[in-house]
């Protein structure tokens, strides 16, 4: 018994040191500030491609409303699956549009998935005017 209390006890201790050393990682403005160019369209463009899959699994949620007869879960799922969506932003966009929200020192502690989130709605109420294209003359 004595045996076994002491391999509890070193077993607990032992995934507690773990689980101390583990590191964690805050995807916020200080996380975003310490990325690359390319890091920081590498994450965007895996955002975006997360929520298109999500986006993809939600027919799954249409099947079952049909088949249980969920009312009003049609507007439901559309109302999801338009804030899942990344929408018209495009990875050029959500970038520039991070680096000046993160700019300010206010909004460092934002997270980076809330961020997308909420540049995706703005672009959605709001048209966002495409980037100006310098002309070579």
């Amino acid at each position: 018994m004595k045996k076994f209390a002491a391999g509890l006890m070193i077993g607990f201790v032992a995934s507690w040191a773990v689980a101390f050393a583990s590191s964690n990682v805050s995807h916020n403005g200080n996380f975003w500030s310490h990325l690359n160019g390319a890091a920081k369209d590498g994450y965007v463009n895996g955002y975006s491609d997360a929520m298109r899959v999500s986006v993809g699994k939600l027919d799954v949620l249409n099947s079952a409303a049909d088949l249980f007869h969920w009312k009003g879960a049609r507007r439901i799922i559309r109302q999801l699956s338009g804030q899942l969506s990344m929408g018209q932003v495009t990875a050029n966009q959500a970038v520039k549009r991070l680096d000046d929200l993160y700019s300010n020192q206010k909004y460092s502690e934002l997270d980076l998935g809330e961020a997308l989130q909420t540049l995706s709605i703005r672009a959605s109420e709001t048209a966002m005017p495409e980037a100006p294209v310098k002309s070579a003359k």
